[in-house]
């Protein structure tokens, strides 16, 4: 059974009998989409004797009072080509039900994907109707449908049925509708458009922020496992539960216990009675199954499962695991956990803290994830000393269902949560992350913590791109095209969240520094400019004013000192001159103990001047004091200032949240895809060297891998396939001057063993360079098998773009300038597949060696815009190649502006998919 989250990440299944996918409804439920099997016949019976004679006439088009034993046979026994049929299913405790039904037929003679055109239905039952079922049924059948060739989908609906013409309506696709005799006939292609996207997109996280709401604003909660026993965890989550102020009820479930913390206690979930949102289990690993049953029969919402013993610990445990969630699933409720320590909603109209943790953080619009338990209690416990508000905390532990990605969700729709901290050890499904994240992070900042960032162990790789790549520049990669801020440590997360939940996002990287030390500010200045953050020069009118009140020793430049001897009102007058400056965009006052007024009082004037600061230029503070930063700052007309220790802290902090400025500002770029006809000549070649391979991994042929570059719309260097013997027949007809490489079993990169020789002008040389590889190759221990002839591209700067997959991320899209020495010097970037046209450019930005393009030192420039078209190109080669392992174009040399770039060698692999 594959989940949503991989639904637009895996392939089909080879066998569409197959094919079964989980899906979260509109409404937070959970169910099952899978293919209609023979054996369902007596379901669809019960489905038919459940619609309503309304929704009966609006699927037949007329009265009808049963389904006749031809027409079971005709919907049951498909061939998932001409007629695909798709069932949802609910399971209630043991049995399966059938909800909704949704089938194409194929419309004319003969196979549909020879017209094009299917005629598509469905039929919801009513009690499930409004759920978004004919909605989702609608995609899944699109998705099918293009895989068997289908372009077209067709269907009648009665005037009155409003319902599925709204359904067809906010589908993304682009329907025509005509009417006649009360009948609208809508039809529309079936392509994954943008819009088709996008509303598929936007209906998923919506549905998975639903899904979350019986978890994380639960109106009942059992504690299964709950103890009388004080300094146990079962103790602890009921403690907390009832200290906190939960706002309904609390069923403590003990299988004896009459009462537990002086409520009522009952055997099970299934004996309490009343309706039950969430539970929450801690009992031990053997028992949490039957207790998901249980739950299951009671109707339970959400689980929340603390209890430690599975995929963390063994194999056995991992398939527990797999079970609670399949269980869960199909049932219809979503499951946090397990080896988790709870959850908390600071919401006073809530009021949920469902955790063992003994600190309560203080209430504010921080939604904080933590991937592990251990470390969540430390997290709470440093959110509360540094006085950052949470609007939720979750320990996702093991993340067998509930996942960032769906947090994510929920919090983009959540009014109380303006910016979301990840803590994260692993990543469950980074595609869905890298889809979610860009929209979420467009309207609210994401910080993130990723540990495990020690440097992969090296291993043999036959291409570049392989031998770079490794899970931490994946995550990279992921977050600098997602828009998430990646912290390095757990202290500069919490920097740039206080930073970020208290303070607008600067609108560029001008800071102003005023400073009662010189020392301090310097220092300020210094890291301000090594994180790529600017200190300007102060406008001539904010010099002046300044000089009205500040001593005549105080430095009047930027950063501004006031000395030592400034009175808490001067100081504050400088952060509100300088903070009306026009050249700055924010705003940082640098203060040690104060040798004139108390602490209290500079900090007291200087959140007076903050309220004077433009609304939309941050302004924080840094504290240097063995006594911290007085509360006074937390409590000013502009809210709270955050307050750091150090200077190089500050100005970390603002760098980051002035790079995810320049990002949200910037549009979302396009993305290439190829058309039909390139991705037909593209799949040629790769189903004709996979059918080659007999189920084997593959390097591509280098003709066959040269007939696909150009497939894929790149320039090739003209190359030619040349025996020993006709190896000058062959120069003559390519035409000179040539480079000559060798072909040899084993041979992976030519360059380390001699294998390719420039400058071939004549034939005779030509022959001379053939003794030449095959005396290399032998001393090598190959042998010479053939030779590549190539006309010699003269000029241009080398270049590189290849895909390497790594384990977690898959393909990731690779581009450097150099040859051989790009391992060495490491000096290249990397995203994830798509790429757009901004990501593309954005890849050659960021290299040191990108001044090459620009004409170094009187050298030709480059083309860029034609080395970012080959990274695009190469980057939807993963769409169209899902068997691509490595992918190296290299060299690629770039030529002069406008003359494009041209690919010089190539490397590819194939594996067959599973």
């Amino acid at each position: 059974m594959q989940d949503r989250s991989t639904f637009w990440t895996e392939p089909l299944p080879a066998d569409l009998h197959t094919y079964s996918v989980q899906e979260v409804l509109k409404d937070g439920g959970s169910v099952l989409i899978r293919a209609i099997r023979p054996d369902d016949k007596a379901a669809l019976v019960d489905l038919f004797q459940r619609l309503s004679p309304r929704s009966i006439y609006f699927r037949f088009m007329g009265t009808k009072k049963r389904l006749t034993e031809e027409e079971l046979v005709r919907f049951t026994e498909l061939d998932f080509v001409n007629h695909v049929g798709l069932a949802v299913t609910l399971r209630d405790a043991d049995t399966e039900r059938t909800i909704g039904v949704g089938r194409y037929i194929g419309l004319g003679d003969g196979p549909a994907a020879d017209h094009g055109h299917a005629d598509v239905a469905f039929a919801v039952d009513d009690a499930h109707q409004g759920r978004g079922i004919g909605t989702l049924l609608l995609e899944h059948l699109a998705r099918l449908a293009r895989a068997n060739g289908i372009e077209l989908f067709e269907a009648d609906v009665l005037g009155e049925n409003n319902q599925m013409l709204e359904v067809f309506a906010h589908s993304g696709f682009r329907a025509k509708r005509s009417f006649e005799g009360g009948v609208f006939h809508v039809s529309f292609p079936v392509a994954e458009t943008t819009a088709v996207l996008k509303a598929e997109h936007s209906r998923e996280r919506h549905a998975a922020a639903e899904s979350l709401r019986a978890i994380l604003e639960p109106r009942s909660i059992a504690v299964v496992g709950a103890s009388r026993q004080p300094r146990t965890i079962g103790h602890t989550l009921i403690r907390n539960l009832v200290r906190h102020g939960f706002a309904g009820p609390i069923y403590p479930v003990h299988l004896v216990a009459k009462r537990v913390a002086g409520l009522p206690a009952f055997p099970r979930v299934s004996a309490i009675g009343q309706p039950v949102d969430l539970a929450i289990v801690v009992v031990p690993a053997a028992a949490v199954e039957d207790v998901v049953a249980d739950c299951v029969r009671a109707g339970v919402r959400g689980l929340v499962v603390i209890t430690a013993g599975f995929a963390e610990v063994s194999s056995d445990g991992r398939a527990v695991e797999r079970r609670l969630r399949e269980r869960a699933r199909e049932s219809g409720m979503r499951l946090v956990g397990p080896n988790c320590m709870g959850v908390i909603n600071t919401n006073p109209d809530v009021a949920l803290d469902a955790t063992f943790s003994p600190t309560s953080p203080p209430a504010g619009n921080v939604g904080f994830l933590s991937q592990s338990g251990a470390l969540g209690i430390a997290l709470l416990d440093d959110a509360k000393r540094r006085g950052l508000g949470i609007s939720h905390f979750v320990s996702v532990g093991n993340k067998a269902d509930v996942s960032g990605n769906d947090l994510l969700a929920y919090w983009a729709e959540d009014p109380r949560t303006e910016v979301i901290a990840l803590y994260l050890e692993s990543f469950g499904n980074p595609r869905k992350f890298a889809r979610v994240a860009p929209d979420v992070a467009r309207i609210k900042p994401i910080i993130a913590v990723k540990s495990g960032r020690s440097r992969a162990g090296s291993r043999a790789a036959a291409s570049h791109s392989a031998a770079l790549a490794n899970s931490d520049v994946a995550v990279d990669a992921l977050f600098e095209q997602a828009g998430v801020i990646r912290a390095r440590t757990l202290e500069g997360l919490f920097d740039v969240a206080s930073l970020l939940s208290t303070q607008p996002v600067p609108a560029g990287p001008r800071v102003g520094i005023v400073t009662n030390a010189g020392g301090p500010g310097i220092l300020l200045a210094d890291a301000c400019e090594d994180v790529g953050l600017v200190v300007p020069e102060l406008e001539a009118s904010t010099r002046t004013k300044l000089s009205t009140f500040l001593s005549p020793h105080a430095s009047l430049g930027n950063p501004v000192d006031t000395i030592g001897e400034a009175t808490p009102s001067q100081f504050a007058r400088a952060v509100e001159v300088v903070g009306a400056d026009d050249s700055v965009d924010a705003v940082v006052a640098v203060f040690v103990q104060p040798y004139v007024g108390s602490p209290e009082e500079i900090a007291e004037a200087l959140a007076a001047a903050a309220g004077a600061v433009p609304k939309e230029k941050p302004v924080i503070a840094v504290y240097v004091s063995a006594r911290g930063a007085p509360a006074v700052l937390h409590d000013g007309p502009r809210g709270r200032i955050p307050v750091f220790a150090f200077p190089e802290n500050a100005a970390q902090a603002l760098a980051a949240v002035h790079r995810y400025s320049r990002w949200r500002r910037r549009p979302r770029g396009e993305i290439f895809h190829f058309d039909p006809f390139a991705v037909s000549a593209i799949r040629a070649v790769v189903d004709r060297v996979l059918a080659e391979a007999k189920g084997r991994p593959t390097w591509v042929a280098p003709m066959d891998l040269t007939t696909l570059v150009r497939a894929a719309g790149l320039h090739h260097a003209e190359t030619m396939l040349a025996t020993l013997d006709g190896a000058g027949d062959g120069a003559d007809e390519l035409g000179y001057p040539l480079v000559v490489k060798a072909i040899a079993p084993g041979l992976s990169r030519k360059s380390e063993v001699g294998g390719v020789i420039v400058g071939a002008t004549t034939r005779r040389e030509v022959e001379t360079a053939v003794a030449t590889l095959k005396d290399r190759m032998r001393r090598a221990g190959m042998q010479l098998e053939a030779v590549l002839l190539q006309r010699e591209i003269q000029g241009g700067i080398d270049a590189f773009v290849g895909i390497a997959s790594e384990a977690t991320f898959g393909p990731l899209v690779v581009c450097g300038l150099g040859g051989a020495q790009v391992e060495l010097l490491h000096d290249v970037s990397f995203r994830l597949a798509p790429v757009s046209d901004l990501d593309a450019a954005e890849m050659i930005e960021k290299l040191r060696s990108k001044r090459l393009l620009d004409g170094f030192r009187g050298a030709p420039a480059g083309d860029r815009g034609a080395l970012a078209r080959v990274i695009q190109r190469v980057a939807a080669l993963v769409e169209v190649i899902p068997e691509l392992t490595e992918l190296d174009l290299s060299p690629i040399r770039v030529m002069p502006p406008g003359d494009g770039a041209v690919v010089v060698d190539a490397r590819l692999l194939l594996t067959p998919l599973a």
